[in-house]
């Protein structure tokens, strides 16, 4: 039988939804990005623009097709208003200029007082592929445009997933959060080389780290990652460079990660950048200490 309460507020949604960006984006990434229902469709099979075009009837056949449970409907409507409310109010944001933007800005004080640079990509950073997605979508390409577009958001607006964390990290400074998704040293300042190749390595998958443990080729978009991470940490990687002349092993200089599982790998993926190095040694306790 027809609500005709949810009647309405589908068509008032889908009208509204028409016009936005995030049209084509999977149902499944706009939830994740905000604190309310899942999307029971998994994958990228689902996005607005499968049903704006459909009436409240048509709507509710297309879900019971798909095997969707009661009360997908308003579910649908709730991810399409939470988008819209915080879609809307920052569809301009990202054209001020840096400056007036900044003025007020905790999170880009927050920038400064720890030395990154605001320049560095979003796609260089470990967020998730929906998070990226988000951004993409919203044309935020480098932290500092993350920070303008935050300064916007309203207070109501309830994000969630990885842009909630790290927005969250940025504002507390909360050191360790950060360098989950930014190539940080806590206690330190600044973003690092190694740091970047290591979030690398933490967000692969599986049959990927093993395929560069065995020394197999590795996808496009990773060889791409850690190119331009390299280009992007030119410094970083003359005074790698530098240390290896004076004798410094590189097992000691990615030992910074903390990290006995990923140090090999990290390594695999910088010597196709540095003069010929020895594989690293496999020692214990005593070795990482003293470089043995």
């Amino acid at each position: 039988m027809t609500d005709p309460n949810l009647s309405i507020q589908w068509d008032e949604a889908r009208t509204a939804f028409a016009s936005s960006i995030m049209v084509d984006t999977a149902l499944s990434s706009l939830a994740e990005n905000l604190d309310g229902p899942e999307w029971p469709g998994k994958g990228k099979k689902d996005s607005p623009s499968d049903y704006i075009d459909l009436g409240y009837e048509e709507a509710i056949e297309m879900m019971a097709m798909r095997g969707y449970p009661d009360g997908t409907m308003a579910d649908l409507i709730t991810i399409f208003n939470e988008t819209l409310a915080f879609d809307d109010p920052f569809g301009d944001m990202v054209e001020q200029s840096e400056s007036s933007s900044a003025n007020e800005n905790p999170i880009v004080d927050n920038l400064a007082k720890l030395e990154i640079p605001g320049d560095f990509p979003i796609r260089l950073t470990s967020l998730s592929k929906d998070a990226q997605e988000f951004c993409g979508l919203e044309g935020l390409t480098s932290v500092i445009e993350f920070a303008i577009f935050a300064q916007g958001m309203s207070q109501n607006v309830i994000v969630g997933g990885d842009f909630k964390t790290l927005l969250n990290a940025l504002s507390h400074v909360d050191e360790e959060s950060i360098a989950k998704f930014l190539p940080f040293r806590p206690g330190k300042k600044g973003l690092h080389l190694i740091e970047g190749i290591g979030g690398i390595v933490r967000t692969m998958r599986d049959m990927d780290r093993q395929k560069l443990n065995n020394d197999d080729p590795l996808s496009n978009e990773i060889t791409g990652r850690v190119a331009e991470l390299v280009k992007y940490f030119a410094d970083d990687l003359e005074l790698i460079k530098t240390n290896l002349e004076s004798g410094i092993e590189l097992n000691r200089e990615v030992m910074v990660l903390q990290d006995p599982a990923i140090e090999p790998l990290v390594i695999k993926l910088l010597q196709d950048y540095l003069p010929s190095t020895e594989a690293p040694k496999k020692s214990g306790w005593f070795g990482r200490l003293f470089g043995g």
